[in-house]
């Protein structure tokens, strides 16, 4: 993590709560959004409905049953919080609050130095729904639909991603297995970290 993304890190666990700090493992780097270069990184936005309820989403490419938690590139010269609420409101068209900084990933290919670089990071964080009416605002999202889940069900979520087919898919660059294993990961840490962090 460069010194401008560590410094504002550290500047909005100060402000939302100390994020959980995970590292993890690429199972492959060609697919996207891992292998694109119009990116730090990126925000996993964890949206909370009036409810309760958690927001996942699925594209109109995605395999049957894919839905996951929605997320968004931060571009080059973008803050993580500026990332943040400007694909919140692309994909959702929602107003939110940010609650809680939860996690920090750093993922790293199999083989590389733990402390080294991170090939890839994610940054999520609840969001609690404050107005507006939900629907897509970009159409380069491509989102086909939204399902509402429980916390105590993105275990299961994972589990679906986790078991993803291994088909090549030209939209991603890759394989699904392996996109699947990789996109699994935030919805165990932020099950996690929103159980620790009681929120």
């Amino acid at each position: 993590m460069n010194y401008e993304l560590a410094a504002e890190v550290a500047r909005l666990a100060q402000r939302y709560g100390e994020p959980l700090q995970v590292a993890a493992r690429l199972p492959g780097r060609q697919f996207s959004p891992v292998s694109e270069t119009d990116r730090v990184g990126e925000v996993c936005m964890v949206v909370r409905r009036r409810d309760g309820r958690l927001l996942t989403a699925i594209k109109t490419f995605y395999p049957d049953g894919a839905h996951r938690l929605l997320t968004g590139g931060i571009h080059h010269g973008e803050s993580i919080e500026a990332a943040l609420l400007r694909e919140t409101w692309e994909e959702t068209g929602l107003d939110v609050a940010v609650r809680r900084f939860l996690a920090v990933i750093s993922y790293r290919q199999d083989g590389t130095d733990d402390h080294g670089p991170a090939d890839f990071l994610t940054f999520a964080f609840l969001l609690d729904e404050t107005g507006g009416t939900l629907g897509p605002q970009d159409p380069h999202e491509r989102l086909a639909g939204y399902r509402e889940v429980a916390l105590d069900e993105l275990p299961a979520v994972a589990a679906r991603l986790d078991a993803l087919a291994d088909d090549h898919n030209h939209e991603i660059g890759g394989r699904w297995s392996e996109w699947g294993r990789f996109r699994a990961v935030v919805h165990r840490v932020v099950w996690q970290a929103m159980a620790q962090a009681s929120v």
